[in-house]
């Protein structure tokens, strides 16, 4: 029998009434659901803050991301689109001989920087994260160290020197670049301005003996239609999880690799051991919650065993019975939620607080997310309702005339 609005209003005031008249039992019950509720959250808080740090750390360091090209080859544009259309990969862009890759920068002669590394960059380069990594022929980004030798900032211009030897004769070319942006020191260490890659590859021709007048030098060998050709590639995957298999794609090319996979993996190891662990406590803990919650409402539903047939007397239904034992398990998981939500809150501050004390904790922390919070919500009344069903069962038995026989 389905119950009207009225009906339903009637037996939860009813529910609340009776807990509250026999409360000291009505404690005990929420005390058992509180002592399972709040060290699980706890502990899940404790995990999700470690595991939720370390996964942080992996993925706002490119590092972790990028498979390095351990030897150089020969690498054409169509080999580095098909690359790029993997799905593992998330940024690959090609780069010159190392010996091309270095350049003089130069603002006058009090500021300047001898053998600057010159990097090719693209938009959505991770190693960067700036919208302005997608640069014009002239731009330039510098890294922290860069600038602060240089002692210019985004806006300001710089010479661009690179030297070579065509025909026994020393030569120097120059370019006048503008300086768009200016990276963290946390982003790149090194002295270094990254570039569009077409102004890398001038360079590595300049050198190579190709007649670039951009440089402000005429002699050389005509460019003419030269294909772009790459020593090697700087490559990220699209997440940790595809670093596996894009080195191992890449290996399979007969390349030469290396990745921070074991750092990776140890990660996820931590991961693994924590849920287990979490996993066998929380079995563990719901099996006790369950069977002391069985216990203790088959032992309320005999205790109440003349007050239930008097609801039956009074013209409650079975559906009726049932309703009103759950009405009081869901009642009792909500309190029981909101005591342990407020200890676990307690327990976390007090985690946190130890953990900030040390300098190799400092970073982790015990919390959990709303929407965690919300499944604990529901996974606690889900269990007490279900515990619940069965102590109605055996109240539904109750018969009114049972009422009677006490008189």
């Amino acid at each position: 029998m389905i119950l009207n609005l009225e009906q339903f209003q009637l037996l939860a005031r009813l529910a609340l009434q009776d807990l509250w008249h026999d409360r000291k039992v009505s404690l005990c019950i929420t005390a058992s659901l509180v002592a399972v509720i709040a060290p699980l959250l706890l502990l899940f808080g404790l995990k999700h803050g470690v595991v939720g740090q370390l996964q942080d750390e992996l993925l706002q360091d490119p590092a972790n991301l990028q498979v390095r090209m351990l030897s150089s080859g020969h690498y054409t544009d169509e080999w580095l689109e098909t690359l790029g259309a993997r799905s593992e990969v998330g940024f690959a862009i090609g780069q010159t001989r190392s010996l091309n890759t270095q350049a003089d920068l130069i603002v006058d002669r009090s500021h300047f920087i001898e053998n600057a590394e010159v990097l090719s960059t693209a938009a959505q380069d991770p190693l960067l994260n700036t919208q302005l990594s997608a640069l014009q022929a002239q731009d330039v980004i510098l890294s922290a160290s860069a600038a602060r030798r240089l002692s210019v900032d985004a806006g300001d211009s710089i010479r661009l020197r690179v030297a070579r030897r065509l025909d026994g004769v020393n030569e120097r070319g120059e370019l006048t670049l503008t300086v768009v942006a200016v990276l963290e020191a946390a982003q790149f260490g090194r002295p270094a301005v990254f570039v569009a890659v077409p102004l890398l590859l001038d360079l590595e021709w300049f050198r190579d003996g190709f007649r670039l007048p951009k440089f402000g030098v005429d002699s050389g060998t005509e460019l003419n239609d030269r294909t772009a050709v790459y020593a090697r590639a700087r490559i990220y995957a699209s997440n940790v999880d595809q670093v596996a298999s894009l080195e191992q794609w890449l290996n399979s090319q007969n390349i030469e690799t290396s990745s921070r996979l074991r750092e990776i993996d140890n990660v996820k190891a931590i991961n693994r051991v924590l849920g287990l662990i979490f996993g066998i406590v929380a079995l563990t803990a719901l099996i006790g919650c369950i069977a002391s919650l069985v216990g203790a409402f088959l032992a309320n539903i005999d205790r109440k065993h003349k007050d239930l047939a008097v609801l039956r007397l009074l013209g409650f239904t079975r559906s009726g019975i049932a309703w009103y034992v759950v009405l009081q398990a869901i009642f009792i998981s909500l309190i029981a939620y909101i005591g342990g939500m407020a200890l676990y809150w307690v327990g976390s501050e007090l985690f946190n607080a130890t953990l900030n004390t040390s300098e190799k904790t400092g970073q982790f922390a015990c919390e959990i997310t709303l929407l965690h919070g919300l499944v604990a919500l529901a996974l606690s009344i889900i269990v007490a309702v279900l515990v619940s069903l069965i102590g109605a069962v055996r109240a539904v038995s109750i018969q009114p005339a049972e009422s009677l026989r006490e008189l």
